[in-house]
């Protein structure tokens, strides 16, 4: 950033002002280097335009989860004529819609017919507290639905006959499962994919750019295995509950198929809590499986990577 002001001369409070930041903010940036020091103009110190741009970066990283060391990094970078550009695609993409539903506004009377035509403010609030619905200020009765297919199947339950607080009970519990699973396909992507592209920090525009374009290839991937694994278990899970409510006899399992294991008394506590009683050996059956294809799903990405390091040339 050049030192020498440009275009319009601030006052401290001035700069305050037009960034939004705060005066004793500023100042704080300057003694941890994020922000470099004015001008000295007699007795006054002068800042420029440079400045205000300087301030709504950091202020835009900030939003975005950046931490101050990590902007100081990125700013380095950017000082060093290595430009922020690539950086920010990538967090534009990162930041980017994953679902091609677009929100939709609801009003509160569209939203207590679509629910039985009885108002219920506990269930409003629920929904807004997970984010089911967001309020829209300075209207009491709007509010801003950003999955339509998530209130869709939200209604069509109720309809069914099952209460909106056991809705709400079964999505916070759905969510965090569903989070897990965010988790594990992120950790599992950045070790195997994005490890290479962002082991420099921070990356180069080139790799930056690269990086980006991988996330629109593999930002549908994460939902289309969870779609194909989700059929496979509610067909699994499906026509057993069924065949255990008609009674239907269930098919012998061969002895030399089983095999008993200890188990700590605290863990199947927990798993008969979460699941039931008669669902906890079939339960620790589908997670113990579902590990093992996780795990082998590992190393076949970890194979292949090692693979193409001996094919490249030295």
């Amino acid at each position: 950033m050049d030192d020498e002001p440009a275009g319009v001369a601030y006052r401290i409070e001035d700069l305050a002002h037009h960034s939004g930041a705060t005066v004793r903010t500023i100042r704080a940036y300057q003694d941890r280097g994020l922000l470099p020091r004015p001008e000295r103009r007699g007795r006054a110190n002068v800042y420029s335009d440079a400045h205000l741009a300087r301030l709504r970066q950091i202020a835009d990283l900030l939003d975005r989860g950046y931490t101050l060391a990590s902007i100081k990094e990125l700013l380095e970078a950017w000082d060093a004529g290595r430009g922020l550009g690539g950086v920010l695609g990538l967090v534009a993409e990162v930041d980017g819609p994953w679902t091609d539903e677009e929100a939709v506004r609801i009003s509160r009377a569209e939203l207590d017919e679509r629910f039985g035509g009885h108002p219920d403010d506990t269930a409003v609030a629920d929904a807004v507290e997970l984010g089911v619905l967001e309020r829209v200020p300075g209207s009491e009765d709007t509010f801003l639905v950003p999955s339509p297919q998530e209130l869709a199947v939200a209604a069509e339950l109720y309809e069914a006959g099952v209460p909106l607080s056991a809705i709400s009970g079964h999505l916070r519990e759905l969510r965090g499962q569903v989070e897990h699973i965010a988790s594990r396909f992120l950790e599992f992507t950045s070790e195997h994919v994005f490890a290479r592209y962002l082991g420099e920090h921070p990356p180069t525009d080139a790799d930056a750019a690269e990086a980006a374009a991988l996330v629109r290839r593999l930002r549908p991937l994460a939902r289309q295995t969870v779609d194909a694994e989700l059929a496979r278990a509610m067909r699994l899970f499906a026509n057993r509950h069924l065949r255990r409510h008609l009674g239907a006899e269930q098919p012998p399992v061969p002895a030399d198929e089983t095999r008993s294991v200890v188990v700590p008394v605290e863990t199947m506590t927990a798993v008969e809590r979460l699941v039931g009683a008669e669902n906890a050996a079939e339960f620790i059956a589908v997670a113990a499986e579902r590990e093992v294809r996780a795990r082998a799903l590992d190393a076949l990405a970890a194979n292949h990577g090692d693979s193409k390091k001996v094919d490249e040339p030295s």
